[in-house]
């Protein structure tokens, strides 16, 4: 099953995706950005797109990369990805149905009060790219193909867990993770974990060349 989490920057789709990771059996996280990265790479940059989701290859592979890793891997997929239109939609959600796989949607939704000050504590400003496209998502989302709004003003990454659970029937394993843990995560790792290995990594908020050693699942 693939677990689509969509919603507008700033509105916790990286966060909810590997905090519900952490808390689902048997289940990888699928970054779509890597595949937009490795189309840049291989293509001269007067080609490129100020979106990489407008470049057909990049749906195309998407598409083609989540199909195949359904057929071999029996566990969830999640998928921390905004999906800008609803074309887009169609052409990697709809495509997957229509394979016959199961694809489960939710969109992470809050107010553009709430998504500025979410993307400001992440060093985003309100003239960053992100924040420009705020009134541009919020409007996308309110076309019923997206389904499953989950109004999240106000909610821990806890309570937005339990109503993805809720929402599509999940069994979740308890959170063990100390307080310390959970600041450490929360505060340095929400952005910035693709895999499930050990890993160094240097927090951008401090000027110190302070490093921390860890293994985000263990």
């Amino acid at each position: 099953m693939i677990l689509w989490i969509n919603g507008a920057f700033g509105s916790g789709k990286t966060t909810t995706a590997y905090s519900l990771h952490r808390r689902l059996e048997n289940s990888f996280v699928y970054d779509p950005e890597q595949v937009g990265y490795t189309i840049r790479k291989l293509q001269p940059k007067t080609l490129h797109t100020g979106d990489f989701q407008h470049e057909p290859l990049w749906r195309e592979w998407n598409v083609r990369l989540l199909s195949d890793l359904s057929s071999r891997f029996d566990g969830y997929i999640i998928v921390p990805q905004t999906l800008v239109r609803a074309q887009y939609y169609q052409d990697i959600i709809g495509a997957l149905r229509a394979m016959g796989i199961p694809v489960r949607h939710v969109v992470l939704s809050a107010s553009k009060d709430e998504l500025l000050r979410r993307l400001r504590g992440r060093g985003d400003g309100k003239n960053s790219w992100a924040a420009r496209q705020i009134d541009e998502r919020i409007k996308t989302f309110q076309d019923p193909i997206f389904e499953n709004p989950l109004e999240t003003d106000g909610m821990s990454t806890d309570q937005i867990l339990d109503k993805i659970a809720a929402l599509f029937t999940l069994a979740l394993l308890p959170d063990r993770r100390s307080a310390l843990r959970r600041f450490i995560d929360h505060k340095f790792f929400k952005h910035g974990i693709f895999d499930d290995a050990c890993f160094i990594i240097k927090p951008k908020r401090l000027s110190a060349p302070v490093f921390f050693i860890d293994c985000p699942f263990d």
